[in-house]
């Protein structure tokens, strides 16, 4: 129930209060929860799945080291998106070193950034806070997943502090991408997007 209202709030845009993530399996559990039919449709091979389960994990213990949830992780077929932003410098480096130090990664897609709390002051008007990003990320989901022609469950989305979607997985043909591109780009908030899917039937 606590779930069903934290989706309903995020689609309609409410407040809602909620850390900022460590994983970005989040949106998967609060708007897609799998079903047989979504299962069937899914590219990725169960190694697969548990790979990059365990890839997260060992990002999600590096961030746990140095003590920050600054980070945001999102992977498909162990092509790992890292997105945040820090404001300790230090943290920032050693958290970059930690990733590169995890087995299995095959592409690394690294959009974290350093940016002091000086330069976050003066670049406030161009960001979102993570209720914010929240809403805008619920709602692409919420659109891919109600677009016949798009097998949802085989894209992964995240966010960053400035609106931008960035989308990982693979489309089963041209049109399918095309599509997806459309759907993400046309959601009420999304300021940019960076696609890493590929086409592969």
């Amino acid at each position: 129930m606590r779930r069903a209202a934290l989706v309903l709030s995020a689609v309609l845009g409410l407040a809602v209060t909620l850390p900022a993530p460590v994983s970005a399996q989040l949106l998967d559990m609060l708007t897609a929860p799998k079903t047989l039919v979504d299962r069937a449709i899914e590219a990725r091979k169960a190694g697969d799945i548990v790979e990059d389960n365990r890839i997260v994990i060992d990002v999600n213990k590096v961030m746990a080291n140095l003590g920050t949830i600054k980070a945001s992780t999102e992977i498909y077929e162990q092509q790992l998106l890292i997105t945040g932003i820090f404001d300790d410098r230090a943290v920032y480096d050693k958290f970059r070193a930690g990733v590169n130090k995890v087995k299995g990664v095959k592409k690394l897609r690294w959009h974290a950034a350093y940016m002091s709390k000086q330069e976050q002051e003066r670049r406030k008007k161009s960001m979102v806070d993570w209720k914010d990003a929240l809403v805008i990320e619920t709602k692409v989901r919420a659109n891919l997943i109600g677009t016949r022609g798009i097998a949802d469950v085989n894209y992964k989305t995240a966010i960053d502090s400035f609106a931008t979607i960035y989308i990982l997985g693979r489309a089963r043909s041209s049109e399918e991408m095309k599509k997806v591109l459309d759907v993400v780009s046309r959601t009420e908030g999304v300021k940019k997007v960076v696609n890493y899917g590929y086409v592969k039937p």
